[in-house]
């Protein structure tokens, strides 16, 4: 026997109000524990919020509340997870994906899809157009697809948190766009709300801005949005230095980054450190180079770019074991990509390469280490070109390459690798002393490494030295030798002529033929 409609209605409609109730029970108490201010409660509240976005997805004070508690607790990943199709960049990456891996058949269908909704849109069903009431079942439908009357307030918290969010994980050009849309949807806001008062109304100006948005939040968000904006700035143009072939510019630019009075974020400081590292490469200056990819690694140990770049630079002064160790590093990221089929680090993790290049590289790694291998088999570990990790010509005086190692030792020292550890904003909940460890570790065996290359290259200076000094003695006792010879044919020339003076006496004439001359 089949319910009625009207059975089917009721049971609808007790499902939809007890599910209602049950959100607004979550959403109350979570609110209450928030309030507490106590991380076990906040941690409880989340679990709250959870609960009731599945029971209702798309109910936006919870999605609001949970995303603020994640932004309070610093867990900016979850925040960035949670409204990622908000974030620009990776937005318009998949709109690329997409793009290019559509067909002509994707794409008519994609129009005729289109072709639906502008019909649908402009031809109603007949029982649409007939229907007055205003049914439980339609109500449940617009609040699983999230669609509510005053849309821009959605739009504007979720743009002011996500760009928060995208601020501290690094990500300084979608946070500029999100804060400033966030920013530009609640001036409007208070711009509608303003003009829909009436003149009677006695409401300040303050109780206006109050309703939209703190006060102090704002100012928060405008500072926010001026330091982004300076950080944007000097990477431009430090990148447009570099590739004008600006080094010296460039890397002045990074380091006013680096070396601010500011805290700036893990993955953009990385990016600077990677950024700086090039330019350092391209001048010459090797060991700086290798300092930055060393800093960029302790904050990111996947970064592929840091470890290509200082495989190069320990293959560049013949330093192969080193560069084999970042090789076989190399070699197990690109296999766990393609094991795992996904780039690694995050969604939202910008990447300099695709998944489709992986293969490629992976080949011509593989070949590099064998080559490497054979050199090493060959017996070349212990011809490090130490001149171009000092970045000095070969011969050079022994007060340059002591002006040289103590400027590197000045820079490079193990206490000082730890440093740009306090100048940095970690994204998550991060040991901070393995990052020490891994920096101190890197720091220590550049450290030796130039220690190293100081006594050998003295070495070679003290040789060098001798060696003029002997030169110089033997060419001035070259010289004496002569003196003494020219200086023995003229005493006995003139012994000869006294010889003959006495002789012949002083009042005669000599005649004698003294070496086909005659006096």
């Amino acid at each position: 026997m089949s319910s009625s409609p009207s059975h089917l209605s009721i049971e609808k409609k007790h499902w939809w109000l007890t599910n209602k109730k049950m959100v607004d029970m979550y959403v109350k108490d979570a609110r209450s524990l928030i309030g507490s201010e106590e991380h076990s409660n906040i941690t409880s509240a989340i679990n709250l919020l959870d609960a009731a976005l599945v029971l209702s997805p798309r109910y936006e004070i919870a999605m609001e509340m949970k995303a603020m508690t994640l932004l309070r607790l610093r867990r900016f990943n979850e925040v960035a997870d949670m409204l990622r199709d908000y974030i620009p960049s990776l937005k318009m990456a998949s709109d690329e994906n997409n793009s290019c891996s559509s067909s002509s058949s994707s794409d008519n269908n994609s129009f005729a899809r289109e072709r639906v909704k502008l019909l649908s849109g402009d031809s109603p069903d007949r029982s649409e157009q007939s229907f007055k009431c205003f049914s439980v079942s339609d109500l449940k439908k617009k609040i699983i697809s999230g669609i509510v009357k005053n849309r821009n307030r959605e739009d504007q918290w979720r743009y002011l948190i996500l760009g928060q969010a995208c601020c501290h994980l690094g990500l300084m050009e979608d946070a500029m766009a999100l804060l400033q849309t966030g920013k530009r949807i609640a001036s409007a806001a208070f711009r509608r709300k303003s003009v829909c008062r009436s003149d009677d109304s006695f409401t300040s100006a303050e109780t206006c801005t109050s309703q939209s948005l703190p006060r102090s939040y704002t100012e928060h968000v405008c500072s926010l949005i001026t330091h982004i904006k300076l950080l944007l700035r000097r990477k431009t143009a430090a990148i447009a230095a570099s590739e004008a072939g600006l080094y010296t510019e460039s890397i002045r630019h990074f380091s006013k980054i680096i070396d601010g009075k500011r805290i700036v974020p893990q993955h953009f400081l990385a990016e600077c450190y990677i950024h700086r590292a090039s330019s350092y490469r391209s001048s010459g200056r090797i060991a700086e180079s290798i300092s930055d990819c060393n800093r960029t690694l302790a904050l990111d140990p996947s970064s592929i770019e840091a470890l290509t770049i200082r495989s190069s630079l320990f293959e560049t002064i013949h330093c192969f074991t080193d560069s084999l160790h970042d090789l076989e590093h190399l070699k197990l990221l690109y296999n766990s990509i393609l094991r795992d089929r996904k780039l690694p680090g995050p969604i939202w993790k910008r990447q300099n390469f695709t998944y489709n290049e992986i293969p490629a590289k992976l080949r011509s790694i593989t070949t590099k280490i064998e080559e490497l291998k054979l050199r090493v088999a060959s017996g070349e570990i212990n011809n490090v070109d130490y001149y171009a990790l000092f970045g000095l010509r070969r011969g050079c005086s022994r007060s340059e390459l002591e002006r040289s190692h103590l400027l590197l030792t000045l820079r490079h020292k193990p206490d000082k690798s730890t440093s740009f550890i306090d100048r940095c904003e970690f994204s998550d909940e991060v040991d901070i002393e393995t990052v020490k460890d891994r920096a101190k570790m890197s720091g220590l065996l550049l450290y030796r490494l130039i220690q190293k290359g100081f006594t050998n290259l003295m070495r070679v200076a003290l040789d060098e030295e001798a060696f003029e000094k002997q030169r110089k003695k033997a060419k001035q006792d070259e010289e004496i030798e002569k003196k003494n010879a020219f200086q023995g044919v003229f005493c006995r020339d003139l012994a000869v002529v006294g010889t003959l003076l006495l002789q012949n006496g002083f009042n005669r004439s000599i005649h004698v033929k003294y070496e086909g001359l005659s006096c």
